[in-house]
């Protein structure tokens, strides 16, 4: 994929995640299923029968869900008998191009950092507004090539 392709797909994708950024959803403490489930008035033997499932699967599920421990398809079935649609979504939180730009800053001071100290024992310190040019334009090459190891650690 080209830099602009990605761009752009990363606009695209940042407009549709917005909204979720903004909202802020606060999953139920007792968990989305068990919340949805006595809204609806259904017991837990209700919709165990609605998914095929004995009563204590039910109670396994609402369990599992709100220690993290539910699979992707236990919770679409279990989305599917309440009549819901199951929203499975990574928000970021802030911009794509927030996060590449934070990215390749981080990674830069780590750089500049280990060089101007490298500099300095070898007498040769450069001024700080130097060091500063020099962090924006590798912050901007970063950006501008996508650079693959800007994710590697150090």
């Amino acid at each position: 994929m080209s830099e602009s392709q990605a761009k752009l797909a990363r606009k695209s994708l940042d407009k549709k995640l917005k909204p979720l950024r903004d909202e802020r959803i606060v999953t139920p403490p007792r968990g989305w299923t068990k919340a949805i489930r006595e809204s609806l008035g259904m017991t837990t033997r209700q919709l165990a029968a609605r998914m095929n499932v004995a009563p204590s699967r039910v109670s396994a599920i609402e369990k599992a869900e709100t220690t993290g421990a539910v699979t992707m398809k236990t919770l679409r079935d279990t989305a599917a008998a309440l009549e819901c649609q199951l929203v499975y979504a990574f928000v970021p939180t802030k911009p794509l191009d927030e996060l590449l730009h934070d990215q390749a800053a981080r990674k830069v001071r780590n750089e500049m950092m280990h060089l101007n100290h490298t500099m300095r024992l070898e007498n040769q310190a450069v001024t700080p507004s130097d060091l500063n040019d020099e962090e924006r334009r590798l912050i901007g090459a970063y950006l501008t090539t996508l650079n693959r190891r800007l994710w590697d650690t150090e």
